[in-house]
């Protein structure tokens, strides 16, 4: 038993005190880190939700918009529209710390302001559908971009959420409980050595009592 293995001494019994006040406040700090980052984790999920069904339906009015100016445009004509796109996104990734979890954070700009440089050919020549696929796509950037960011951060925020919930766990049901069975076992001790000391005690002072009283008597 865990028991035997504890040395049943007062410094002994002052350093488990000691952890177990510190493993208790280590409980209710990660408990409340595991209680926040749920939190946080279930708006992310709500917002990753949000964005996904926004960016598939952009990316679905996009393709529908390409088929239909495929079907008016010569497919070299449509290659050589898109062949040189004037527009460029830098994307810059950075990250931000959230309950101990570092998460991404994309930073993105584009090489120009002008929002007609999304259009890479002349209008002369090309079908209205394809500005509107082309549309499409620069218009859900922003949402792709921030989906990648959200999805990315609840995979981080799950892994830590599931290490956090194992040391709760462990702390709760194996470290506090051990900590204060040891505890009791110890003091248990203590008071039976304490008893037996004290009845040691007595029993000196009995004998040492009844032989001066016997001195005493032959003395008289």
């Amino acid at each position: 038993m865990a028991q035997t293995q504890v040395n049943p001494t007062r410094m002994e019994l002052t350093r488990l005190k000691k952890k177990l006040v510190t493993a208790t406040r280590g409980h209710k700090l990660l408990k409340d880190k595991r209680d926040e980052l749920m939190r946080q984790f279930m708006e992310l999920v709500r917002e990753n939700m949000e964005l996904r069904e926004r960016v598939e339906k952009g990316i679905l009015s996009a393709n529908q918009n390409f088929v239909i100016a495929r079907a008016s445009m010569t497919g070299e004509a449509m290659h050589t529209a898109l062949l040189a796109p004037k527009q460029e996104v830098y994307l810059e990734p950075d990250h931000k710390n959230v309950m101990s979890v570092d998460i991404p954070v994309f930073d993105y700009r584009t090489r120009t302001p002008d929002d007609n440089d999304i259009y890479s050919y002349g209008f002369a020549f090309t079908s209205s559908d394809l500005d509107d696929a082309v549309k499409s796509l620069a218009d859900i950037l922003p949402d792709m971009i921030r989906l990648a960011e959200c999805e990315k951060s609840c995979q981080l925020m799950a892994s830590e959420i599931e290490k956090t919930r194992r040391r709760v766990n462990a702390l709760e049901h194996v470290i506090i409980p051990e900590t204060q069975e040891h505890i009791k076992y110890i003091t248990m001790k203590l008071d039976e050595n304490e008893r037996s000391t004290q009845i040691r005690l007595m029993k000196v002072k009995d004998m040492m009592l009844e032989a001066a009283h016997g001195y005493r008597e032959k003395e008289y």
